[in-house]
């Protein structure tokens, strides 16, 4: 860094995190001592160091040394980072300004396993959820997203559109659906996951619960959840999307309130009886007015 450029730095001040990064994004980085505007660095790529790099907050997406972060470690120590990272002003961390990660946190990893010291980045001014779009944005086409990432990073962007307004006349999901190259439907099954426990929808990722089921469970109450990952866990059993309509049902109609009942759909027993039985089925369909009044059968009963 040249003399000039620390000169200028030394005259630097940025006001606080909250004022900078406001609903109005107004203020400027100003000389000390003219008191004039100083010419911000928007746009143009500079060095970092990345000590100086902090994660973006609530960042979604997973960053894991696995094969492919081999591959990018190698590349960056015989080539270094070709694409700069994008970074915003961030906050003073013990008088030390740090810039926050749009994106880039897989090559920020991967250049301090290869040795680097610096990185290339490009500041970006932006508020909050304009942070939270672009991350988004910059992310969600990768291949190798989990569900549960992508669940998280739609439901982050989403309730930044909706803060912000309508896109260009166009809803929230249609610019997302535009963004992303999915369909809005798909989009909808997404932001519905984000209402499943961390604990569920690991299942999901871990393929041991189909995204049809997810969406069902995530109408159950949190406890119902849990209760209900406890024995998916323990029984090892597949879900089938009859066995998850009838859990979202009784949740939805007051009568999902024990263990036994849980633990009876999950073994199916419920599902027999609620395939044979009509007068029960009848009363499942919203016929009688207290769906906690159905009658349980004695063997599905838990001794007390």
């Amino acid at each position: 860094m040249s003399n000039n450029k620390r000169g200028l730095e030394g005259k630097m001040k940025l006001t606080s995190y909250d004022e900078l990064f406001g609903e109005e994004n107004t203020n400027e980085i100003v000389d000390t001592t003219s008191g004039q505007s100083v010419q911000k660095l928007e746009g143009q790529v500079v060095e970092l160091a990345l000590d100086d790099l902090v994660p973006f907050d609530g960042h979604p997406f997973k960053v894991v040394d696995d094969e492919k972060m081999e591959e990018t470690v190698d590349s960056i120590r015989e080539n270094g980072v070709l694409v700069p990272i994008m970074v915003r002003h961030a906050k003073y961390i013990k008088d030390k300004l740090k810039y926050e990660i749009i994106s880039g946190h897989r090559r920020c990893h991967a250049s301090k396993l290869a040795g680097k010291e610096t990185i290339p980045a490009i500041i970006k001014e932006c508020t909050n959820y304009e942070a939270i779009v672009a991350m988004v944005d910059a992310n969600i086409q990768r291949d190798d997203i989990s569900i549960s990432e992508k669940v998280k990073a739609y439901s982050m962007k989403y309730k930044a559109l909706k803060h912000q307004g309508t896109q260009g006349g166009g809803s929230s999901l249609q610019a997302m659906s535009e963004a992303s190259g999915e369909n809005r439907k798909t989009i909808q099954r997404y932001l519905r996951l984000s209402f499943l426990t961390d604990d569920l929808l690991a299942l999901v990722d871990e393929k041991k619960l189909g995204i049809g089921q997810g969406i069902d469970l995530s109408y159950l109450k949190r406890e119902e959840q849990e209760s209900v990952t406890m024995y998916i866990v323990t029984s090892k059993k597949p879900m089938s999307l009859q066995q998850s309509a009838m859990l979202k049902e009784l949740s939805q109609k007051g009568a999902l309130t024990s263990y036994h009942i849980v633990q009876g759909i999950i073994d199916g027993v419920i599902e027999r009886v609620y395939s044979q039985n009509y007068a029960m089925r009848k009363r499942l369909n919203g016929e009688v007015e207290k769906v906690s009044e159905y009658q349980v059968p004695e063997f599905m009963k838990i001794q007390q």
